[in-house]
């Protein structure tokens, strides 16, 4: 297998990005580290690290070592910043949410195809033991009809994360709780159950002085007739996300840990039966199960099999569309104060941007 050679866009994420690479190192070598100083560069290296560091970014796209372009800055950088690499001839790792807008996601996907190269969007919470297991108790046929979920996104942010000039503001970060923070459990709700058929929204901003919402309840149904409600917040005492879901068959339910709230996959876990399936036949399908690498390690794992050509689980440029097909969805709800169907139309005005136009 090659071993492919990466360059990481950015110090804050991309400081986690540089350290799961290191744990699957026989696959993937970051190349180089570009930031806007070297100081928060030298601190994610260690002392003997070959890694390079740049403060350019268009000086990086020119290094033809470099397969894939890991991007790690603010929302709003991302589509610009696909787009240069895409067009550099580069594979493009991009963190959430991927762009701003439906119409930028479908700018980047006739992108990707005129040059072959592959945009992998970050939904990192997919990998770990918690959804391999759920995963094999669907594919088993014992889960049965997917019937309701609950979704609790409850953290705790204050004027020290708002402290970036860019965060909680629409110019900036594009969006609040809905893109920043819950965007991840509801893509595994969408994993799990399928597309969406329509939202209702209610948004507000009860936490912090900022210009977008930090608090939301939503209420959700899915093409395949399931009912999902999610809650969120970023006004809990304690940081907590919570999955439960009942199939005909099958009741699925993580601990909501307050020390796993950005990695529930390796959360605890409970399966429990519901006549006719027993409990036995469910437990004779998890002692089977192997379990993925977690988090963005399982994630770049899962990408270096898509670029071998390998069967593999990679998160794609259709799923990333769905999550902000599903926030479009939500900001086009609260805005309008009805229930919305998906798929959104090209004709919707928020197609082009979901920002309120006064802002």
């Amino acid at each position: 297998m090659k071993k492919y050679q990466v360059a990481i866009i950015g110090t804050n994420i991309g400081a986690k990005h540089y350290e799961d690479f290191q744990k699957i190192s026989d696959k993937f070598n970051v190349h180089t580290i570009c930031g806007l100083t070297t100081e928060p560069i030298e601190k994610i290296l260690p002392a003997n690290s070959d890694t390079k560091i740049s403060l350019d970014f268009e000086d990086v796209l020119k290094i033809k070592e470099i397969d894939i372009v890991d991007i790690c800055l603010p929302p709003h950088l991302h589509f610009s910043a696909c787009k240069k690499a895409l067009e550099a001839g580069k594979h493009v790792i991009c963190e959430k949410p991927l762009v701003s807008s439906l119409e930028e996601i479908d700018e980047l996907k006739e992108i990707s195809n005129k040059t072959g190269k592959i945009i992998f969007p970050v939904f990192q919470y997919r990998y770990g033991p918690g959804f391999s297991k759920l995963k094999a108790l669907i594919k088993s046929g014992l889960a049965g009809k997917p019937l309701v979920a609950s979704l609790e996104t409850h953290w705790n942010r204050g004027k020290e994360y708002y402290s970036k000039a860019w965060r909680g503001t629409w110019k900036g970060e594009q969006g609040g709780a809905i893109l920043s923070h819950s965007i991840h459990i509801h893509d595994l709700i969408t994993m799990i159950f399928g597309p969406v058929s329509s939202i209702y929204a209610k948004l507000s901003t009860r936490v912090n002085d900022i210009e977008v919402e930090d608090c939301a309840a939503l209420s959700i149904e899915m093409s395949n007739g399931a009912l999902v409600t999610s809650s969120i917040t970023l006004g809990a005492a304690e940081d907590v996300s919570r999955i439960k879901i009942c199939f005909s068959n099958l009741t699925v339910e993580s601990a909501g840990s307050p020390d796993k709230p950005y990695n529930p996959a390796d959360d605890e876990w409970r399966f429990l039966a519901r006549e006719p399936v027993t409990q036995n036949q469910i437990d004779e399908v998890l002692s089977k199960v192997k379990l993925s690498k977690s988090w963005y390690t399982g994630m770049f794992e899962e990408i270096a099999n898509k670029l071998e050509d390998l069967s593999s689980d990679e998160v794609t440029l259709s799923d990333a569309r769905q999550s902000l097909e599903f926030v479009t969805a939500v900001y086009d709800s609260s805005q309008q104060g009805k229930n919305i169907y998906l798929p959104i139309k090209r004709e919707n005005p928020l197609y082009k941007s979901w920002i309120p136009k006064n802002k």
